[in-house]
């Protein structure tokens, strides 16, 4: 062991590892969405140790104003936001979530492709139909309308390179694109679902990840919301449950056609949707590729007394063949959603394919624990501990959420225990509420994102007024302020911060501003005007984040002790 103090620091951060999991840290080379995969370590200079160490952060105390804000050392500049033009037939799509950079095959950090998620519409801004105008909207409005809201979600595919330390969208390039709710693609199963082999589009994508073999997932989260859901009663008579965007009264496309995980290919934008990983309201969707080449894939169910999920291919590089299971934490156990194995299932279901359909009341059937909205899924790249935000659950009186810490047996992610606990608590102790996305940068620093609804922040009788605008906080892991909560960014009006992903060298992070202005009742009187465009409508954007700071931050790559 060459330094006491990395070795402590290490334990005293996240939680005592063991030896091997310090030493041999896999992760940065294929975990999900932290920061783009790499496979190089660079050991600890005593000379980098000491900055480390004598590194202060200024924090920012809360904001309301309606402006994006950076703790001292840090800069930013946007690189897209809706509307923006990225092809001579595409533009940017709305409410941009979850980013991921892949680098071009020479692993150039400064020139690659960005995707972007482009999670749900606000109609009166893209498609001039204000909603609640009227009880019965499909009468009001038009196919033509319900295609521009269709067009705005989905995702977008740009080729980003920086140039003078401005990261700029290479307009044109063959590679950007969009996926749409329209863009048609195959179902990764053997089994049609409602008779379809091929669907059409994809929307609510929320948070996502990257595979192994460098391609982008993206989640569907409130799927619910465009074409409504099938739900059962407990004689298993199916109704539908209309959603509130109404699409179905134009589009007759089955609600069991969402809820997926969506791979693409980034190549030529080719899809597909991976049946095997289950159908809930996914946050996220974070792979880890063992040893053998088979895939760990962890996901989240982003909604109140839900659970959290674990896929394990049995052949490598696979997301179809191998077992979904769900969260059982106050027992430490993974609990198979598999018909063959579990009879409770059987009495219930007709077959795998109606489990992974019906995964929530499946879940529900084998015992797993309710949790607090699990969103994002991060695996701590020196320890190995999965860490996973738990927003609030207001039905429980939990306003403020936590950090669930998963500890997998022997460090063994395709093992069937763990142990559960909580790392950190959300509320006026830490300095935070609601955490929602999660990242490790290069040195292993957690950065955390808040998702304190719209409706109900700066408002003096809800629970988060202390707290004002949505933020982003970063966790240090070495130095004076090393296991603090210090904030760093603070959002514009009604927005919050979302994806924060970091380039290969960790000197830029990638970060969305998301729906700012959202309370906005009138078009002429927007509740925020960022990003301050010349018609002063606000517009969810990406940024690139800089600074001495980050650079400061990430002066390590891999540790070893």
């Amino acid at each position: 062991m060459k330094d006491n103090y990395n070795r402590r620091q290490f334990i005293s951060f996240l939680g005592k590892a063991g030896i091997g999991t310090v030493v041999m840290p896999q992760f940065l080379i294929s975990c999900g969405n932290t920061t783009t995969p790499t496979s190089s370590f660079s050991s600890i200079s005593k000379e980098r140790l000491q900055v480390l160490k004598n590194l202060t952060l200024e924090g920012l105390v809360p904001s309301d104003k309606d402006d994006l804000l950076l703790a001292n050392g840090l800069d930013y500049h946007t690189i897209v936001k809706w509307g923006d033009t990225i092809s001579d037939i595409d533009t940017f799509g709305f409410n941009n979530d979850f980013t991921c950079f892949i680098p071009f095959e020479d692993n150039n950090p400064k020139d690659g492709l960005l995707w972007v998620n482009h999670e749900y519409v606000n109609p009166l801004f893209v498609s001039d139909f204000d909603t609640r105008k009227h009880e019965n909207p499909q009468k009001h409005r038009t196919i033509a309308q319900v295609d521009k809201e269709m067009y705005n979600v989905g995702g977008s595919i740009v080729r980003i390179r920086e140039e003078n330390g401005i990261w700029k969208v290479v307009k044109n390039d063959p590679h950007n694109r969009r996926i749409t709710a329209k863009t048609p693609m195959k179902l990764n199963w053997d089994t049609p679902i409602k008779g379809a082999t091929t669907v059409i589009g994809t929307h609510s994508n929320c948070s996502g990840g990257v595979t192994p073999w460098k391609t982008f997932l993206t989640c569907e989260e409130n799927y619910d919301d465009c074409f409504g859901e099938t739900t059962y009663d407990e004689n298993n008579k199916a109704t539908h449950t209309p959603s509130w965007l109404g699409w179905e009264h134009f589009y007759n496309y089955p609600p069991e056609h969402y809820g997926w995980v969506v791979e693409v290919n980034p190549k030529d934008g080719t899809a597909q949707k991976h049946i095997a990983l289950g159908r809930f309201a996914h946050e996220c969707c974070t792979v880890y590729e063992l040893e053998d080449k088979r895939v760990v894939a962890y996901s989240g169910d982003d909604s109140n007394n839900e659970h959290l999920y674990k896929f394990i291919s049995s052949k490598p590089g696979s997301l179809k063949e191998g077992t979904l299971y769900v969260a059982d934490t106050i027992n430490g156990k993974w609990l198979a959603l598999d018909w063959e194995r579990q009879p409770v299932l059987k009495d219930k279901f007709k077959d795998q394919t109606e489990v992974l359909i019906r995964a929530r009341e499946a879940s529900k059937l084998l015992g797993a624990t309710p949790l607090n909205r699990p969103e994002d899924i991060e695996i701590d790249p020196i320890t190995g501990n999965i860490f996973v935000s738990l927003t609030n659950n207001k039905s429980k009186n939990d306003f403020h959420g936590a950090i669930l810490k998963i500890e997998e047996t022997n460090g063994a992610f395709d093992g069937f225990t763990f142990k559960a606990s909580n790392y950190k608590a959300g509320g006026a102790a830490n300095g935070f509420s609601c955490p929602d996305n999660l990242a490790f940068d290069v040195s292993g620093n957690l950065w955390i994102t808040s998702d304190m609804s719209g409706s109900a922040m700066n408002k003096e009788d809800k629970p988060y007024m202390a707290f004002k605008n949505n933020s982003l906080f970063v966790i240090p892991r070495y130095g004076k302020d090393a296991g603090k909560v210090i904030r760093v960014a603070s959002a514009p009006q009604d927005a919050e911060l979302t994806g924060p992903w970091f380039s290969p060298d960790g000197k830029t992070l990638f970060l969305s501003v998301q729906h700012p202005g959202e309370q906005t009742k009138d078009l002429k009187n927007p509740t925020s005007q960022w990003p301050f465009d010349a018609d002063n409508i606000p517009k969810s954007a990406v940024v690139a984040i800089t600074g001495d700071l980050i650079e400061k931050m990430n002066q390590l790559h891999k540790i070893e002790v």
